[in-house]
């Protein structure tokens, strides 16, 4: 038996979702590995959603952002999110770190606003990415169990 790759799986994960969802999931992935390079992509296909976390190592508590699918919508996750400048008023959320931001669309991700937080975000960590190492795919972890992956027909 061949073992499936992780850019295969990755691309199983996403395709369970809707049509919509893996779209924007996919776009926006395009959109920040260039502007994260040498990043550990750091998956976890979880109960509640597929999470693509971006991370300077193999931590995930180095993750800077992350991509989340969900049966709706995809979101973009600032891990240290509490502490970013956010005049605009962009991230959500009232945890103690993790505020999000709910992608419209892809080219969302390409807005003044949410670039200034990503560059934020890369300078806040205390970890500093390697641009001249290749970029690393790691699945992290599958649950067992898992919530339907697109909404219910109505």
């Amino acid at each position: 038996m061949r073992a499936t790759s992780p850019a295969r799986q990755l691309e199983g994960f996403i395709d369970r979702y809707s049509p919509d969802v893996a779209k924007v999931a996919r776009q926006a992935l395009r959109l920040l590995r260039p502007r994260l390079r040498g990043a550990y992509e750091l998956v976890y296909d979880n109960y509640n959603a597929l999470a693509i976390g971006f991370s300077p190592s193999d931590r995930a508590s180095d993750v800077v952002v992350s991509v989340a699918l969900y049966p709706r919508w995809v979101s973009l996750f600032f891990m240290r999110g509490a502490t970013l400048p956010d005049p605009s008023g962009l991230l959500r959320g009232r945890g103690k770190h993790v505020r999000h931001f709910k992608l419209e669309s892809a080219a969302d991700v390409k807005t003044h606003g949410i670039q200034l937080l990503i560059q934020q975000a890369i300078e806040q960590s205390p970890r500093r990415f390697s641009p001249s190492l290749t970029a690393t795919l790691v699945i992290k972890s599958i649950s067992a169990n898992q919530r339907a992956r697109r909404p219910p027909d109505r």
